[in-house]
């Protein structure tokens, strides 16, 4: 499975970026896919997850301002952000976990390499 992140840059404080995320090979229809970042200093903090059929969940600091999403039939992940804050400054990553979805970075499988996302 391969992972490639797109849609990162720079933006003002309250302006908005929709990343993708391009996943080829052999997923299995159980699959979560989610969206990560990690900013300078700091650990890998998980922000959203989706599952196959839909159901999302979104940790607090994102919930109302991100909404995840995917096109199944793409295989592609989106995350769209809105409301954006210097503190959301990091490299995002997409990851993808055969299975239920877990929102810590040690249970994912496959990962993105990444694309940068800076808010001043």
């Amino acid at each position: 499975v391969q992972l490639v992140e797109s849609g990162g840059g720079s933006v003002q404080a309250g302006g908005s970026l929709r990343l993708s995320c391009a996943a080829s090979g052999s997923i299995s229809s159980s699959r979560c896919m989610a969206w990560f970042r990690q900013a300078p200093g700091k650990e890998r903090e998980g922000l959203a997850t989706i599952e196959r059929d839909g159901h999302t969940s979104y940790v607090d600091a994102v919930k109302d301002r991100f909404t995840i999403s995917s096109d199944n039939a793409k295989n592609t992940l989106y995350l769209q952000m809105n409301n954006l804050k210097p503190e959301d400054s990091a490299v995002y990553f997409c990851s993808v976990r055969e299975g239920g979805c877990r929102n810590s970075e040690d249970e994912q499988d496959y990962w993105g390499q990444g694309t940068q996302v800076t808010v001043s």
